[in-house]
């Protein structure tokens, strides 16, 4: 554990999902690979959309609508809709489609292996402190065996504009009821939560269990705090011994 600032006192956490709670890499790839094997059973050979094909679509959708960024779902949805309207499906066909692969996708992007750890972990801080959900993804903690620790969970897209914009830290605080500066918000993402955080008036703990290098940061997206395993939180707030 590295600490940064002094730390004030903590009365609520909020946490990160992907890639702080579990692993979220393979989850996607495992995801995306779903789609493409999928695509592969729709499409003739001949008219099969190409990894590269599928990453320009969606970059130029986010150029010609930047709020798809805040909703993932929506943006992949999109994606299939177009890209299969390229190919010369019409609207109807394309939409229902679309709609199909999203589902597949989000079947595959709920099996998640959230380690024992985290769950010991959880259990613990919940018992002592409020815990509260914000997610860029499209997880469903439902699904996945994380609810039951959250008092709420606000997710991109469907409570408002993703990290590190405002919306879901104001929803959290608003809802915790207490001081921006009483609540902690964990995430491994320097700008996305540790920035987000901070700019919002949150104490930032950033999880760093990839080793990364804090030298090329600047001092917006400095945390509070770093800790490399969720069981150092447990140190924050007393509960070290348990």
């Amino acid at each position: 554990m590295q600490f940064y600032r002094h730390l004030d006192p903590i009365n609520a956490l909020t946490f990160d999902l992907d890639d702080t709670l579990y692993d979220n890499h393979p989850v996607i790839v495992r995801a995306e690979q779903a789609m493409f094997d999928w695509l592969a059973q729709l499409l003739p050979q001949s008219t099969m959309i190409s990894r590269d094909d599928w990453l320009r679509v969606k970059q130029q959708l986010a150029v010609v609508d930047s709020s798809l960024i805040h909703d993932v779902s929506e943006w992949r949805y999109e994606a299939l809709k177009i890209s299969l309207m390229q190919l010369g499906w019409r609207l109807k066909d394309a939409e229902l489609a679309a709609r199909q692969g999203l589902e597949l996708v989000l079947v595959e992007r709920n099996k998640v292996d959230v380690p024992a750890e985290t769950h010991r972990v959880l259990a613990l801080l919940s018992a002592k402190l409020p815990l509260v959900g914000i997610t860029n993804g499209n997880v469903d903690p439902q699904q996945i065996g994380l609810a039951k620790y959250f008092s709420a969970i606000y997710q991109a897209g469907r409570d408002g504009l993703a990290k590190p914009e405002a919306d879901l830290f104001e929803r959290a605080i608003r809802h915790l009821g207490i001081p921006a500066q009483q609540i902690l918000h964990v995430g491994d993402h320097l700008r996305t939560d540790v920035f987000g955080a901070k700019q919002q008036g949150l104490q930032a703990c950033w999880f760093n269990d990839q080793q990364r290098s804090l030298t090329a940061t600047n001092v917006t997206m400095l945390p509070d705090v770093e800790i490399t395993h969720l069981a150092e939180l447990l140190l924050l707030v007393g509960l070290a011994n348990r």
